[in-house]
């Protein structure tokens, strides 16, 4: 089939890398424009940067649904596929391919709508996740199912290795549906049940910033969802500190205070339970190990983290 291609970040580019390999042509690549990075250097998206090396045309637009209609009718392409692209398609463009759009989403919709999935079912202490094949509708991650794959999410999983595993899965998902639809077989499309919908808004650097009131349980899952970005952090005093990673253990007291200390970590009392850190980062200093943050910080049993 001739597909219109649409995604932005890293995460997309599992998908485009899978097309470009398969037997589908990509007539074209829509990204969202350039940006200024650090010192004002102009930075392209990784679907850009790909699409170039690859020799596929490229199209960018501030608003698409205002701007990219007549171009995106006259590439006369089947299908547009959307992941992670950034932006919201107006009716007027979703009608455009014949066989419609169709969006990779990691998550197991209706759960987990929005920028986020990956990092909110981490946090939310999820076990299972998956990718979603979607109709692209008017609303926010509100199409119908097309097809599904479930995943695993392991104790020592965080958002970063997540991203790499539904990344490669909703490739491969990708390609066998594609497949199903060019051969009829594809199954109906399910309606989601709104009633079990679920949206978490993108992750914002505040949301790394850990409360220890909340079980030890939940205060670990929100370090693994929020690495590695934004990062997980706590406050001692006016200074922060950043935990990379922590461990469960037996233990309580106040939320926040500091119950042991040893070569093995720093044990640190939640609202439930205890979670034992043992790797750290000071503000200004290099991440190191529990161990080594205690030789060069003056921590007591009773000091507390906010």
């Amino acid at each position: 089939m001739k597909i219109v291609f649409m995604g932005t970040p890293d995460f997309a580019l599992y998908a485009l890398e899978a097309l470009v390999k398969s037997r589908h042509e990509i007539v074209a690549v829509v990204t969202q424009p350039d940006r200024p990075g650090n010192r004002g250097v102009t930075v392209f998206s990784p679907i850009k940067k790909y699409a170039i090396e690859q020799g596929i045309p490229v199209y960018q637009y501030e608003k698409i649904s205002r701007e990219g209609v007549a171009d995106l009718r006259a590439l006369s392409a089947d299908l547009f596929v959307t992941v992670a692209f950034g932006q919201l398609l107006s009716k007027e463009i979703i009608d455009i391919p014949p066989y419609g759009i169709i969006n990779v989403h990691a998550s197991l919709l209706p759960k987990y709508r929005g920028s986020s999935p990956i990092q909110w079912a981490i946090i939310k202490g999820e076990t299972v996740t998956g990718v979603t094949i979607m109709q692209t509708a008017e609303g926010l991650d509100t199409g119908d199912i097309l097809y599904t794959e479930k995943l695993s999410i392991n104790p020592f999983d965080n958002a970063g290795s997540m991203f790499e595993k539904l990344g490669a899965l909703g490739a491969r998902t990708l390609v066998e549906y594609l497949e199903l639809l060019e051969s009829g077989k594809a199954p109906a499309p399910t309606p989601q049940r709104e009633e079990e919908a679920s949206y978490y808004p993108m992750l914002k650097k505040s949301d790394g910033r850990i409360d220890w009131s909340n079980s030890a349980d939940d205060v670990r899952n929100k370090m693994r969802g929020v690495t590695p970005w934004p990062g997980a952090f706590t406050k001692m005093g006016d200074k922060t500190v950043k935990i990379h990673n922590a461990e469960l253990c037996d233990g309580e007291g106040e939320s926040g205070r500091i119950i042991a200390l040893d070569k093995r970590g720093i044990v640190v009392a939640c609202g439930k339970g205890a979670l034992r850190l043992t790797e750290l980062q000071a503000e200004g200093k290099k991440r190191m190990t529990a161990s080594d943050f205690l030789n060069g910080n003056r921590l007591s049993v009773g000091d507390k983290f906010v």
